[in-house]
């Protein structure tokens, strides 16, 4: 466990494999071409018809002015510029797997989330909160997800909190419920990000013979880095420190502690500024200690995952 942390770390905080924009000013601009195409650089020129461009990746060129869609001031937050190609920054640099970062959601990058067992959907509200949904295929059970993002004077320092509340819905006649609440601090950009959260979670699984609260203080460790034009390398994480239950046998009463966590190394390919499609090998580790005998067993299995992301 620990070898694949310190193996995920690693890939995920190395040298940057990717070039940065050098040499911007005030008079840089973005320019958008009929065909899609996008060149950064500063306007030498414009006579009306054509257009005298010193463009960032190959020099002074000149453009047609009909060819040119738009042309708009380059800010740091719209994108960069990879080996010729600008990549555009989306919603989806607020998200590992599972996990969310403290990066803030801002206004009107609002997005949706495919799962194989179900969709997500969420909705920036200002520049700071951000809501959402999550459910099943049979929209059930049901969670309601909230997060509150606090920046600091420095951009790649962020806090945050967290909330998710969910129930069964109408399955168990929606007498199960549960909830997660934690804090959490990033560090990095969109591009190359480290976050770590601590939290406490509870779930009622209410049922026809019993009705009993669980609780687990939560730690959760995520990071992503971007290693191409498209690519980027994430590892996410989450570990419930479950409480003390007591188990009555013939040979006597038994003390157990149970921790159960969820590692999710994967890859994320985003074909434009509007889709992107993950997939993680996740873990699943089982771990179940008898306090009175100090008897340890242990549970491992895969559950291969994979998303969709929608800017809308």
């Amino acid at each position: 466990m620990k070898l694949i942390l310190s193996i995920a770390l690693i890939l995920l905080f190395s040298a940057n494999a990717f070039s940065q924009i050098e040499g911007v000013t005030d008079s840089t601009k973005i320019l958008t071409m009929q065909n899609g195409e996008i060149r950064i650089g500063e306007i030498i020129s414009d006579d009306g018809r054509e257009i005298l461009f010193l463009s960032k990746d190959i020099g002074k060129i000149f453009i047609l002015k009909q060819d040119v869609k738009s042309i708009r001031p380059y800010k740091p937050e719209v994108g960069e510029l990879v080996d010729g190609d600008f990549l555009v920054n989306s919603p989806f640099t607020t998200r590992y797997y599972f996990t969310t970062n403290a990066r803030p959601l801002k206004k009107g990058e609002d997005y949706a989330m495919i799962h194989l067992y179900g969709p997500e959907v969420h909705f920036s509200v200002s520049d700071r909160l951000s809501i959402g949904v999550m459910t099943t295929w049979i929209a059930s059970p049901f969670v309601l997800a909230a997060k509150y993002s606090i920046p600091t004077k420095n951009p790649k320092v962020n806090f945050g909190i967290g909330t998710l509340l969910g129930t069964s819905g109408y399955l168990n006649n929606s007498r199960s419920f549960g909830g997660l609440h934690w804090g959490m601090a990033t560090f990095g950009d969109e591009k190359q990000n480290m976050t770590i959260s601590l939290g406490y979670s509870y779930i009622n699984l209410a049922n026809s013979s019993s009705s009993k609260l669980n609780t687990a203080p939560v730690f959760s460790i995520a990071g992503i880095k971007k290693i191409g034009k498209k690519a980027s390398l994430f590892f996410d994480s989450m570990m419930f420190f479950g409480t003390e239950k007591q188990q009555a046998t013939w040979q006597g009463a038994y003390t157990y502690r149970n921790t159960v966590a969820f590692f999710m190394p994967g890859m994320r390919f985003q074909s434009g500024p509007k889709t992107a499609f993950q997939i993680a090998l996740a873990g699943v580790v089982f771990s179940e200690r008898n306090i009175t005998t100090n008897n340890v067993s242990t549970n491992a299995f895969p559950v291969p995952q994979c998303s969709w992301f929608y800017k809308f």
